[in-house]
């Protein structure tokens, strides 16, 4: 981590701790996002993964075969950004676009063996990541914050706030 990178983590440290200690739960949950987004980034930058095409790889280890539509979807990306991370995967050789069945509207990713085998690398890199984020807390603590987490989507889902 860059000194930059030190300093911008003392700050939000700061904030949280002495300027706003009661400060909004979208803000904290926003900062604890990117921190963990940066400390991912900074681990994926060894294999030449960005970040954003680390949501992509996440989707495709589980489901191959997606349309470019439905892996926007899953991701949470509008198309044309899709579209321009997918073409940056494929020069990388991560990826693969297919037709199926003659269809030629209809594109399907697919994994290239050098993409299927960055799992083995890139996901004890996240569990690591994730057990150094929650370092110090009680197994308790942490199903507590799951649960928080996952209610606040829940309710948020409900409210109308994600389509």
């Amino acid at each position: 981590m860059s000194k930059k990178d030190d300093h911008a983590g003392e700050r939000i440290l700061r904030h949280w701790r002495e300027e706003v200690p009661d400060d909004r739960l979208a803000h904290l949950i926003r900062d604890a996002a990117r921190i963990l987004a940066k400390s991912m980034q900074i681990r994926l930058n060894e294999y030449s993964v960005s970040f954003g095409h680390w949501a992509f790889l996440r989707v495709l280890w589980v489901t191959e075969g997606l349309t470019q539509r439905e892996l926007s979807e899953q991701v949470g990306l509008m198309e044309p950004t899709t579209f321009t991370a997918l073409k940056s995967m494929e020069s990388q050789g991560l990826i693969e676009r297919r037709h199926q069945d003659g269809n030629r509207k209809k594109v399907h990713i697919y994994l290239t063996e050098k993409g299927r085998a960055l799992k083995h690398e890139l996901i004890p890199i996240a569990e690591e990541l994730n057990e150094v984020a929650v370092r110090g807390l009680t197994e308790e603590e942490r199903k507590i914050m799951h649960r928080g987490l996952l209610a606040v989507i829940e309710n948020l889902v409900a409210a109308g706030a994600v389509s």
